[in-house]
């Protein structure tokens, strides 16, 4: 048939997949692309979560620049590490498999220089932590991991270090992506994500001076294993209140348990 062709044999042998093989980049870029293309046609503004690649981060680029309301989220994980972490062997690659997959190394520099410009609009963690035990579920079967790490408690940390200490970030942008932009994009500003009268008085006080190890041996988090142990920290929190209360104080909490509010959120304008 004309301008057709038709292959024969036996299709070439391959090794059993890896979990970054099973979720291809290109395979994000087209999920991004549709789903700006959904918010486009239906008029409406949209969240892409957990970006982890070039690729993707191309077409959520390009639907932005076509005037498509498109805010974008990255995790610490695909600002530092890289898929070399999750073919470990045995539990400590199990214990970095999550989704989007850890990517090559050669992202990072787009995705740090398009945080910095602001077209990535915040940093999250995408926090879910199996501890070992569940991690080896499994040990069997690749598709059994469950997926996800801890990471919630360093967020801030690792931005700071990796990225104002580095020179990748302005403070301004570290302070935007880590908390005034989340508010406004969830509905939330100007109660949080400012200073300002009538606002919520949530203040952290950031000590710059201090230097630690990140270790799962002295975390709050309740997982026997951190994402970044023995990464170096340049920064954290000396005081951190909440609603105008002092809460935690050199890494301890020293407030009343409780405080917290759940808080809905108000229809997005941003």
């Amino acid at each position: 048939m004309p301008g057709c062709s038709i292959a024969f044999g036996d299709p070439p042998e391959r090794k059993a997949p890896e979990w970054h093989e099973t979720r291809p980049e290109a395979v994000e870029a087209e999920g991004t692309h549709r789903f700006a293309t959904f918010c486009e046609s239906i008029g409406t503004a949209g969240h892409v979560v957990h970006l982890s690649c070039q690729k993707a981060l191309e077409r959520a680029l390009a639907a932005k620049e076509r005037g498509v309301r498109l805010w974008v989220e990255s995790v610490m994980l695909h600002f530092l590490l890289d898929r070399t972490h999750a073919e470990r062997p045995g539990v400590e690659g199990m214990k970095h498999v999550i989704s989007p997959p850890l990517r090559d190394r050669a992202n990072h520099p787009a995705i740090w220089h398009t945080l910095a410009a602001g077209l990535i609009d915040t940093v999250g963690t995408d926090h879910c932590p199996s501890d070992t035990t569940q991690k080896q579920m499994g040990a069997g079967a690749f598709t059994l991991i469950p997926n996800g790490i801890p990471g919630i408690e360093e967020r801030v940390n690792l931005l700071y270090t990796h990225g104002v200490r580095r020179g990748r970030l302005d403070l301004h942008r570290f302070v935007d992506a880590a908390s005034t932009r989340a508010a406004r994009l969830f509905g939330l500003f100007p109660r949080k994500g400012t200073i300002a009268v009538g606002s919520d008085a949530d203040l952290v006080v950031y000590d710059t001076d201090y230097r630690g190890t990140i270790s799962a041996a002295s975390q709050y988090t309740n997982c026997d294993y951190s994402g970044f142990e023995g990464t170096r920290i340049e920064g954290r929190p000396s005081l951190v209140t909440v609603r105008g209360r002092v809460q935690v104080r050199d890494g301890e909490l020293v407030g009343e348990p409780g405080r917290g509010l759940l808080l809905k959120r108000e229809p997005n304008h941003f």
